[in-house]
């Protein structure tokens, strides 16, 4: 039988952005005790916790005296040093488990796991050395696009190759480090699966979502996609059998590229929440933040039912670009919802809240979000 962690104990993150954050204030109300763990102070995440440790991830002395005062142990971010893990996973259940961690933190690794279990993925090869990169283009073809295999998200360390000519500025660029080669996809849509599975192998998934970027950064999600029903259940089952595969307790975010011939890819994995779904905090019964504390105390999922279309634009430090957004203006649609993500550090690019509708139609839903944004401007 499970043994359920139940409301009264502490829960323990790993890292102290938006995601702990939110993350914290959906185990707060559930009536948990939540600690972070972050090598910065004052996070977003700390800002609201009940305890926030201030140490490197280097510092395993103070991860085994942080994982000893918690029941259990969660992500908010992938970039955390497996040793890291394993000195916590030592001392107290780390849900996922590092092994699924390790996976997804790095993209070849993550594309070999995918590829050895089946799982539908664009043409890619790896490479470690000049001679590789040559290799895996030859193999892949042109146009193709080049990823750094750690700490990519946002576009970050991604380079495109249309002619041999490209190959060695691209492997300059990137520092001669070891990378992935994808041939490049014509894409019809980029969708999201977000699903649980629970300590009983119990699973839960939302409706897909569509994902819309600019500048490499999610700009646009709607809820449910706007693809046909088979595409929607192939993506639900595909991220349902990596829940599987690994094994894992807790909540993951699987990215989809549609096709323009409507064939269904992996792009990645994310073993934590996701910015796609910031909108269930709104739009869906239980969050994927309340899904996630679920998830990794033993409590059965909660519905993932949509309440109705829903869309979501996030906020960008770019708004703060002449002044300080105009919040009366946005805030005065009765309908629209509002998160700031804590500590203001408005940086172009950087992600610093959502906008989230609700409408009677998926249309309606996305006017009304994005009238919202704009009107941060006037």
């Amino acid at each position: 039988m499970t043994r359920i962690i139940a409301p009264g104990s502490a829960l323990g993150v790993l890292g102290g952005g938006q995601l702990g954050r939110m993350f914290a204030i959906a185990a707060r109300r559930m009536g948990y005790y939540v600690h972070t763990f972050s090598p910065d102070d004052d996070t977003p995440a700390g800002q609201v916790a009940d305890v926030e440790v201030t140490a490197s991830y280097d510092d395993l002395d103070a991860l085994r005296a942080f994982a000893r005062n918690v029941q259990v142990v969660t992500f908010e971010f992938e970039n955390v040093p497996i040793a890291a893990v394993d000195a916590v996973e030592a001392c107290t259940p780390v849900r996922p488990t590092g092994v699924a961690l390790h996976t997804a933190q790095q993209r070849a690794r993550e594309k070999t796991f995918l590829a050895d279990h089946g799982f539908p993925t664009a043409p890619f090869a790896r490479a470690l050395t000049l001679d590789e990169l040559w290799a895996g283009v030859q193999r892949v073809g042109t146009p193709a696009v080049v990823k750094t295999a750690a700490f990519g998200y946002d576009g970050k360390g991604q380079h495109t190759i249309n002619s041999p000519a490209d190959i060695e500025p691209v492997w300059n660029a990137i520092g001669h480090q070891e990378a992935v080669i994808e041939r490049f996809v014509n894409l019809h849509s980029e969708l999201s699966v977000i699903a649980a599975r629970g300590l009983d192998g119990e699973m839960a998934e939302y409706v897909p979502f569509e994902n819309r970027h600019r500048n490499h950064i999610l700009d646009l999600t709607t809820a449910p996609a706007a693809v046909p029903e088979p595409t929607a259940r192939r993506a639900v089952e595909i991220a349902r059998a990596i829940l599987e595969q690994l094994q894992y307790v807790g909540i993951l975010c699987v990215e989809f590229f549609v096709t323009v011939d409507h064939e269904l890819l992996v792009n990645e994995i994310a073993p934590r929440p996701h910015n796609s779904g910031h909108l269930t905090f709104d739009a869906s019964v239980t969050s994927q933040f309340e899904q996630q504390v679920r998830a990794i105390t033993g409590l059965p999922l909660g519905s993932t039912e949509l309440l109705r279309p829903a869309a979501m634009v996030n906020l960008l430090g770019d708004l703060w670009a002449d002044g300080e957004p105009n919040w009366a203006a946005a805030c005065g649609f009765p309908d629209i919802k509002l998160h700031l993500y804590g500590k203001t550090d408005p940086r172009p690019g950087r992600k610093m809240g959502h906008l989230t509708a609700l409408g009677r139609t998926l249309a309606e839903a996305q006017e009304r979000v994005i009238a919202a944004r704009d009107a941060l401007l006037i």
